[in-house]
């Protein structure tokens, strides 16, 4: 079984304009609101896929409540703790001449409803596979992703991480089976900039030094690299299509790619394209890639 976990889901209010400018009123030509969140952007691609998840996380008020109808539509199967104060976060994203974005900080968290989830994770088998994914609200500690690597280290749990810099940097010692930045991301754990692929691939393998099994990463209108743990190093470009919606683009990949290596038995060449498939066909998309989409795509790249 695949879980996902989300620790600060929100609500997407996006909207398009002609143009915007600060201070002025602004009227809107396009708006949707989307539940959303890492691990719930994984969760959705994986369903459309075909593939079976469990949304895992903590929602709270009128706002929780709109992301798990929104998850029941998609057919998507969540177990979420429930937070007594507050509400799940709402984030404004503007898209007009410029990409703006205003993301609230979410509701408190308590130690005894992070008690709460980690009793959910204790369920998990082995075979089971884990993605964490994302930012951490400020109640909740900063090793939050290596506790919970800590606490299933050993027990045949495939898991991977897809986070920023010290979140992902702290937990490659459980080595991760998978982690997904992106290269600006790469770059900056390093405190580099990276500029070409031989780069990338440079610090990917630094990623692997320091206990990372695979690594993928994203680079948006430039494709994407993998190096496997084999040492394999697979590159592929961006299929060619208009650039929509990048939010959930990455989270995107990272269900691709999981729904590849499943149908494949593991090939990771056919898990690869079928991440930067689905990465894109989200990408070109106003919601989340759905199967036609990532297959069509899949024909012009593998």
């Amino acid at each position: 079984m695949i879980y996902t976990v989300t620790f600060n889901p929100s609500l997407d209010y996006i909207v398009r304009l002609d143009s915007f400018t600060a201070g002025a009123i602004n009227r809107v030509n396009f708006e949707q609101v989307l539940g959303g969140g890492k691990g719930i952007n994984v969760s959705i691609v994986l369903g459309n896929l075909g593939q079976a998840s469990t949304a895992l996380g903590f929602v709270s008020g009128f706002t929780g409540r709109e992301i798990e109808r929104q998850l029941d539509e998609f057919g998507v199967e969540h177990d979420f703790v429930q937070l007594d104060k507050g509400f799940s976060r709402i984030n404004v994203k503007v898209k007009a001449d410029t990409e703006t974005e205003i993301n609230g900080q979410g509701p408190d968290i308590s130690e005894i409803k992070r008690e709460e989830l980690f009793a959910q994770l204790d369920q998990l088998q082995q075979g089971d596979t884990l993605v964490l994914a994302g930012s951490i609200p400020k109640t909740l500690p900063d090793d939050i992703y290596e506790k919970i690597m800590a606490r299933l280290d050993g027990r045949g749990i495939r898991i991977i991480v897809d986070a920023e810099k010290k979140l992902l940097l702290n937990v490659l010692k459980y080595h991760p089976f998978l982690v997904k930045p992106n290269n600006h991301e790469l770059g900056d754990m390093f405190g580099v900039t990276l500029t070409t692929s031989e780069e990338i691939v440079t610090y990917a393998k630094k990623l692997q030094d320091m206990g990372a099994t695979n690594v993928l990463i994203s680079m948006a209108g430039d494709g994407a690299i993998m190096v496997t743990a084999d040492g394999d190093v697979y590159q592929c470009p961006a299929p060619k299509g208009k650039l929509v919606n990048s939010v959930g683009a990455g989270d995107s990949m990272v269900a691709g790619f999981l729904t590849g290596f499943i149908e494949s038995n593991g090939d990771f060449e056919k898990a690869f394209h079928m991440g930067v498939a689905t990465g894109s066909a989200s990408a070109f998309s106003e919601n989340l890639a759905t199967r036609p989409e990532v297959e069509a795509l899949l024909k012009t790249i593998a």
